[in-house]
């Protein structure tokens, strides 16, 4: 089978890869760098199986060393670089990282590094005969910790192959294809939807260093680009500039990462005339799951299984339930981690025989789509009925005063729960006129006891509401 690195190598050499501030490279410039680092890197000592952290923002050097590493048969372990030397620490004593590419070396101490501006001194190479085993690691990626310690996912060259493969596929990307990359490349959305994929198909990556909702648009009106892909908050501040730009060129839009609340979809189109497709997907699945076709979305949910996986929904007994009934939503497929690093409790419980338990409560109607409620851990119980967060958090986004809105659980003192919501908006608002709003809209239990106005909401480095802080 062939792998990333073959195919990579396959592109024509005188296209454009990728470009990144000042500096443009073909795809024989792209592979000549790729050697080159890991020619570098092979002088360091670094040897095949060893793991690698890769600790930068959005920078070409994150994809040349990215694939040097794999050239050596060594394993990648991307890092956020916002990360505190602890939150790092912890991670790369769990991972047993002996070595890291970085920004800076003020966060990890006495480890045996390459700096970015080290790389740039690297003399390019000719590439020779890269290979990998399928069924070798090829990531870790820690997950983002939001309900404890972070666990390390393992994803084989397979893993990652399947899913960009799939991808690609599934949304019909071709190498005239020009992709906006702004989504952090350390987290595996971006690894794949704006990475691994469109050099698949060897399209034009264009990378920009951090996301700025202002410079996004520019950058697609000026680079006529096709293919953009964020999370819902990216979205939000795209809406809220106001932009007259010129957006006729994209012809895809996708979000993924959290859900995209119905507000935000619409506000977007009717703003840009782009439509956003939402998908699924999470780390153990190198991410990508499911998403809406081209051309038959609905909106609401994440769409259908994406080819290879499939999905069925299941109830605490693991037993697939009806179509139309809610139950824990799980994967299978050649996208699908093989554990959890050195935890193999937590592997055993992530599994209901050879399907991904994904965490998320969900339905799937007779033509496939499939609905996201809520993630089984946020269901809140008020008086023995359930309630989820994401559709009361959907009244409140239709208001047209409220930024953002995360809605939470909090334990009453007659130990049932209350349902509580965070809210975000430039002007003070009324919490009796915002309980009222809710009341017309939604059955009593399910209407917020509390409502809190807060300056704004806690959020992890891809723009995932930490409800834990809530």
């Amino acid at each position: 089978m062939l792998n990333l690195l073959q195919q990579l190598a396959s592109q024509p050499c005188e296209k454009v890869a990728l470009v990144f501030e000042q500096q443009t490279l073909d795809y024989r410039a792209l592979c000549e760098r790729i050697e080159g680092i890991a020619t570098h890197l092979r002088a360091q000592g670094v040897v095949e199986g060893q793991h690698v952290a890769l600790l930068m923002h959005n920078h070409s050097a994150f994809v040349e060393s990215l694939y040097a590493i794999w050239t050596l048969g060594a394993v990648a372990v991307p890092l956020n670089p916002d990360y505190t030397a602890t939150e790092l620490t912890y991670i790369l004593n769990d991972g047993d990282v002996t070595y890291a590419i970085v920004e800076s070396s003020e966060k990890i101490g006495t480890l045996a590094h390459t700096t970015i501006e080290e790389l740039s001194r690297v003399k390019s190479c000719t590439p020779g005969n890269w290979h990998v085993v399928d069924e070798n690691l090829a990531l870790i990626l820690y997950t983002s910790g939001t309900t404890g310690k972070p666990k390390g996912t393992m994803l084989t060259h397979h893993n990652l192959y399947s899913n960009a493969r799939d991808v690609a596929q599934f949304f019909h990307y071709e190498n005239t294809d020009t992709v906006i990359v702004t989504l952090p490349l350390f987290h595996v959305f971006a690894l794949t939807v704006v990475l691994n994929a469109p050099l698949f198909v060897g399209a034009k990556l264009i990378i920009l260093p951090r996301f700025s909702p202002v410079v996004v648009l520019e950058t697609i009106a000026r680079e006529q680009a096709t293919l953009f892909a964020g999370v819902p908050l990216m979205y939000n501040y795209m809406v809220q500039t106001a932009s007259t730009h010129d957006l006729s060129s994209l012809r895809l839009a996708i979000s993924g990462g959290s859900p995209l609340p119905r507000a935000i979809h619409e506000k977007f189109a009717e703003a840009f005339h782009v439509s956003i497709a939402e998908g699924y997907g999470l780390s153990e699945a190198s991410p990508v799951t499911c998403f809406n076709p081209i051309g038959r979305a609905k909106i609401g949910t994440v769409g259908t299984a994406i080819p290879h996986v499939d999905i069925k929904i299941i109830d605490e007994g693991f037993t697939e339930v009806a179509k139309g009934h809610i139950g824990e939503l799980a994967v299978r497929g050649p996208n699908v981690m093989v554990g959890y690093y050195k935890n193999q409790e937590e592997t055993a419980k992530a599994f209901a025989n050879d399907y991904l338990r994904t965490g998320d409560l969900a339905f799937v109607d007779h033509e496939g789509y499939v609905t996201i409620i809520d993630r089984k851990k946020d269901l809140i119980l008020v008086g023995g009925y359930n309630v989820y967060p994401k559709e009361v958090e959907e009244v409140l986004y239709s208001h047209e005063k409220i930024k953002e809105v995360a809605v939470v659980g909090k334990r009453s003192a007659q130990l049932d729960e209350e349902v509580v919501a965070f809210v975000v908006s430039d002007e003070a608002l009324d919490e009796e006129a915002l309980k009222a709003y809710c009341k017309e809209r939604l059955v009593r239990y399910k209407c917020p006891a509390h409502i809190r106005q807060i300056p704004m909401l806690p959020k992890n480095s891809t723009g995932k509401i930490l409800k834990y802080e809530l």
